[in-house]
């Protein structure tokens, strides 16, 4: 009787799963028709939300100027080393391949994919549950000593007790079986898991039954940073299906929806797969597999194969199914955080989150602060943890302890340079070939590292290319502009301000390195120009010298974590702001960030980004525009005069004064509300700058490199006769 209740339960468990899998992928029909519609006329970049692409993209070493330029190159016979772009071949990297391979440019892949994903299968196990309510499942080691496998595979200490994994139960490369070693679950050493995330997190003996070493089969590395897949990619599964002999669903497993918790993806898993992990082609984990997703009848009731009502009876191998459903990765390590655990089990804990760390992507390297503001640990999204408390238990030493972390984001961009800032560092850092990396945070330094390569590798693409392309350009402008009427200034100032917002898509953030210097800021000679002073660089220099002053400030970041008066978030703030002023790079914001208080997307928004020297970015610090009646009162510079009451640079004035208008119309509101801020009685000066110079090819070059990337004009480069015609009145708080 207690064998048959038992299984009685798992089966109502399994069946209440499969009932609500079923209800969120029927709740999200139309978006996952508007995402297969996009994958197959766009690709996977333009499907999902835009946060999520860039993060992907970081994660793979690119940016959205590196897809375009990809975009634009046409197809050619992949090289020896893979790759269909004319690039030199030590460029030729499993990112700009992995890259190729996302937006459909190139199938070819490095044959160390195949190589990691071996490395990854040593790590999966096959579980068997002895006893009453038994059967199989599959669990994966993420520490050197803790398992994870799904909730509704061991769904108490009790289960688990009686229960095994066995790792390498699969055929060896002669078809033959090989010995598999047979290890015993330790649930009351460590047990954590979450119905409503259907997740265990268990304990596993150190040796096996015939004195297996554990730590021989190694542990897949967990990351709580987004991006790790976007819709549209394929993913990998290896898995135990009705606990036979380890296989592998490779590559043929597309995602088809994002959620909040889960994935949907298409995919060959079977029954004894839960608990399998989801990788992504670089063989990160990015989902727990956890159900299927099955056909049902009008009132939700699971299908079999034969049409009829599905009961658990009949064994999963008779369901019909539609899709598949994981948990996202992100979310069971953010549920595990919440966890309160102490004394030995949150030590066991913590070794998921940071023993054995590899390192993380070019993402965790440059973030971005968080929407609100709020310091938030570099790899999650600020948001806060999704606790099914009710439906969570855990099993530690007896004792509750609950540690809150100070969670901070890095943001590495231009502060604005306060007068008595440090002293700017020279302009041009020169940085070794190979960058050194901070001491205690080589994971970091290799973020830059990728950031140069991809930088340089933009430059080289962006060299192949016409420097401007006016017949191309001219119909892109007639088509943007055309709804736009004219006549009366305020509409049309409206008008402008929606479409500027409208088109300004995807919203790349503030990194000057891989979007500024390659090719949207070059001029006609392959050279940047400071925007004040005139003074030109190379690409390369710009580049190089800003990854230097990222790891200046990456290593003062360090000393800074670890000082004892470092009291809280507010006080780290302060010390990161004066940091950021006193280790610039070399781009200005035509409009201080101060004014905005360094917010996405005006802290990215390319069109007020300009190549500057530091020397010239902390002269002007947060000084608003001026014209000098006298200059001999002004102090003067090679970048310009500057006085109490403002900064009028020695070169560009035509420039900025276009880009600042830009920005008035892209975001009203957002200046002039101090007097510190561009005033509305300034305006004048910006319009008599953008009258004495007119228009260049360079800006026009600019103006069309940005639209490709970020998807928006600058409406007073392609219309510059607009400046008088706009109302501006209505653009000021």
């Amino acid at each position: 009787m207690a064998t048959a209740e038992l299984a009685s339960e798992r089966e109502s468990d399994y069946l209440s799963q499969l009932t609500m899998a079923a209800a969120r992928y029927a709740n999200r029909s139309e978006r996952r028709e508007r995402n297969q519609s996009v994958v197959a006329t766009r690709g996977p970049l333009y499907a999902d939300e835009p946060e999520r692409v860039e993060k992907r993209l970081a994660r793979l070493g690119a940016d959205w100027a590196m897809v375009r330029a990809i975009e634009r190159t046409p197809t050619e016979p992949a090289s020896s080393a893979g790759s269909t772009l004319q690039l030199p071949p030590e460029t030729f990297t499993s990112e700009v391949l992995g890259l190729e391979r996302l937006i459909g440019r190139n199938n070819l892949t490095p044959v160390a994919f195949l190589e990691h994903g071996a490395r990854a299968a040593r790590s999966v196990g096959r579980i068997t549950i002895s006893g009453p309510g038994g059967g199989h499942g599959t669990g994966f080691m993420v520490s050197p000593c803790l398992m994870l496998t799904n909730n509704h595979v061991l769904r108490g200490t009790e289960e688990a007790s009686r229960s095994k994994v066995a790792f390498a139960f699969q055929d060896g490369i002669d078809g033959s079986p090989l010995v598999p070693a047979v290890f015993a679950l330790e649930p009351l050493r460590f047990f954590v898991t979450d119905r409503a995330l259907d997740y265990t997190l268990v304990a596993v003996a150190p040796r096996g039954g015939q004195g297996e070493d554990l730590s021989s089969f190694g542990r897949l590395v967990l990351s709580e940073a987004e991006g790790k897949v976007v819709v549209g990619e394929f993913v990998n599964i290896i898995q135990h299906p009705r606990g036979e002999p380890k296989q592998i669903a490779l590559r043929e497993n597309q995602i088809v929806d994002v959620l909040e918790r889960f994935l949907h993806y298409e995919s060959d898993t079977r029954e004894g797969s839960s608990g399998s992990a989801v990788f992504n082609d670089q063989w990160e984990v990015v989902a727990l597999h956890h159900s299927a997703v099955p056909k049902t009848d009008a009132a939700g009731r699971p299908l079999s194969v034969d049409g009829t009502v599905w009961r658990p009876d009949m064994g999963e191998q008779q369901l019909a199914w539609r899709a598949n459903e994981g948990v996202r990765i992100s979310r069971v390590l953010r549920a595990l955080h919440e966890v309160p655990l102490s004394g030995e089990a949150a030590r066991l804990r913590d070794e998921v989150f940071t023993t054995g760390l590899t390192p993380p992507p070019a993402e965790s390297a440059l973030p971005s602060p968080s929407p609100n503001g709020r310091p938030t640990l570099p790899g999650t999204d600020g948001s806060p943890a999704q606790a099914q408390a009710q439906e969570r238990t855990h099993v530690a030493d007896g004792t509750v302890h609950l540690t809150v972390p100070l969670r901070i984001t890095l943001g590495f961009g231009t502060a604005p340079a306060p007068q008595n800032a440090p002293s700017a560092p020279p302009a041009l850092t020169a940085m070794p070939g190979g960058a050194p990396r901070a001491p205690g945070r080589p994971d970091v330094m290799t973020a830059v590292e990728k950031d140069v390569d991809a930088a340089l590798a933009s430059h080289r693409l962006a060299q192949e290319r016409p420097y401007y392309d006016r017949t191309a350009d001219n119909a892109a402008r007639e088509a943007y502009y055309a709804h736009v009427g004219t006549g009366d200034g305020d509409a049309l100032r409206r008008t402008l301000t929606t479409l500027l917002t409208e088109t300004h898509e995807p919203q790349p953030r503030y990194k000057p390195m891989r979007l500024v210097y390659p090719w949207v800021d070059l001029h006609k000679d392959g050279r940047l120009r400071s925007i004040y002073s005139g003074k030109d660089f190379s690409a390369e220099e710009l580049i190089r010298s800003d990854a230097a002053v990222a790891e200046a400030r990456l290593a003062r970041v360090q000393e800074l974590m670890f000082q004892e008066s470092t009291a809280g978030p507010a006080e780290f703030e302060a010390e990161f702001d004066a940091l950021e002023a006193s280790l610039p790079f070399n781009c200005e914001h035509v409009v201080p960030q101060s004014w905005f208080e360094k917010q996405e997307p005006m802290r990215g928004d390319l069109h007020h980004l300009f190549a500057c020297e530091v020397g010239c970015n902390s002269f002007r610090g947060n000084f608003p525009y001026v014209d000098f009646p006298d200059f001999e009162e002004a102090v003067r510079d090679a970048c310009g005069m500057r006085e109490s009451t403002g900064f009028e640079p020695q070169d560009g004035k035509g420039a900025v004064a276009r880009a600042t208008l830009y920005f008035l119309l892209r975001y009203p509101g957002q200046v002039g509300d101090v007097a510190r801020e561009f005033p509305e009685d300034r305006l004048p000066v910006l319009l008599r700058w953008h009258e004495n110079e007119p228009v260049s090819e360079y800006e026009l070059h600019r103006n069309a490199a940005i639209a490709e990337v970020q998807g928006n004009r600058n409406p007073l480069i392609d219309h510059p006769e607009w400046a008088r015609e706009i109302d501006f009145t209505g653009v000021w708080p």
